[in-house]
């Protein structure tokens, strides 16, 4: 194992441009004095910006071999929020925007990683492209936007991280193959025919059926899918009617459905759509559903996770890395991966500091786990060669 090459000073450093993010989030899609904020200490660095449309910034560093190219992703944007809990010091100057997933953490990490690597440029082979991204959170997907402007088009291969609560401090997950879902929205629309609450004979009841599509729903998680493809169907808002005693004439629903590889996805939005469809008809009524398409499935390259895991257990510590378990949230990094071989990395950081899920309003990260992070994204373009 070699000595760490994240140094306190520079674990410093990143923590404070950390908490100077924390202190000013800005939403998917408005990150442009963010955007700015980077742009600034990348120039400081000497390292080249490339002529991508802000909020997304690209940088580049040139290596001293430049055979290869190594992509390296960081997400920029906050939630709308309204942030709580003690942090003193560097708690959101925005009303109802906040930093509550960990992307400030994720950007101050890249940054101390190039400003290591403008540092000791000589240690640096292959090139590197530093990808700061916007809109992970909400769509459209600033990762989906960057593939199509080509801004990983000359990269061998792409690596990205994320700060992750749920995992041990300081440990480094990865996995094989799927890591994380893909993660759809759908909205279900049930038209029938309103009455009085006392002749429900003379009405075709949309509640009555949207108790049925309920739980057909699950059915065809339990029934219809393959028992060992993970499949989630969340009904998440259902609404209907005016007063207490009026059957209405509509009914609407909507949700999230996620799945961990892109043939399960289709086919699961099929069974969705003939399940509302074919239980509306038999009821009389007349049922749709829109599905509002989100990320994809997120899956890392099986030679580039076994590079990390290289990786990590001769230059970090092999006592650090483990073997986690795909979860079913979402993450649009699974567009760089859907053009380009890479993986994802969770980056471990449940303490009594990072006690709340992310999402949370008192949610925080943990800072000590910031210097396996900076370690990390510098071995792997140390390696990369």
């Amino acid at each position: 194992m070699t000595t760490a090459l994240c140094t306190p000073s520079l674990a410093e450093w990143a923590i404070q441009h950390r908490r100077y993010l924390h202190q000013h989030p800005e939403l998917s899609g408005e990150e442009f004095e963010t955007a700015a904020y980077i742009r600034k200490c990348l120039e400081e660095l000497g390292i080249e910006i490339l002529d991508y449309p802000a909020p997304n910034v690209v940088g580049f560093l040139k290596g001293t071999e430049g055979k290869k190219t190594i992509a390296l992703r960081a997400d920029i944007d906050a939630l709308p929020i309204v942030e709580d809990g003690d942090k003193p010091g560097y708690i959101s100057k925005r009303p109802g925007v906040a930093h509550v997933c960990g992307h400030d953490g994720h950007t101050a990490i890249l940054l101390a990683a190039a400003k290591w690597m403008a540092e000791n440029r000589q240690e640096v082979k292959s090139n590197v492209l530093f990808l700061f991204q916007s809109s992970e959170e909400m769509l459209p997907s600033g990762a989906e936007k960057l593939v199509a402007q080509g801004a990983i088009d000359q990269a061998d291969a792409v690596f990205g991280l994320h700060l992750w609560q749920p995992f041990e401090k300081g440990k480094i997950g990865i996995t094989y193959g799927a890591m994380m879902a893909s993660a759809d929205d759908y909205r279900i629309v049930i038209e029938g025919k309103g009455g009085h609450g006392s002749m429900p004979h003379e009405t075709v009841d949309p509640i009555y059926i949207a108790s049925h599509i309920i739980g057909a729903l699950q059915g065809i998680v339990g029934r219809r899918m393959n028992a060992i493809e993970p499949v989630v169907i969340s009904v998440g808002k259902i609404e209907a009617g005016t007063t207490y005693n009026i059957i209405p004439s509509q009914a609407f629903m909507s949700g999230t459905f996620r799945t961990h590889s892109e043939s399960t996805r289709q086919a699961l939005a099929a069974e969705m759509k003939s399940t509302v469809e074919g239980i509306c008809a038999a009821f009389g009524a007349k049922g749709t559903l829109e599905v509002d398409w989100g990320t994809p499935a997120l899956v890392n390259d099986k030679e580039m996770s076994q590079f990390v895991e290289r990786v990590v257990t001769e230059n970090i510590g092999s006592d650090l890395l483990v073997h986690v378990d795909p979860v079913m949230g979402g993450e649009d990094f699974s567009y760089y991966l859907q053009k380009k071989p890479g993986a994802y990395v969770f980056i471990g950081m449940n303490s009594e500091k990072s006690a709340y899920p992310h999402h949370h309003p008192r949610f925080d990260i943990d800072e000590e786990a910031i210097p396996t992070a900076v370690n990390l994204f510098i071995q792997l373009v140390r390696e990369f060669a």
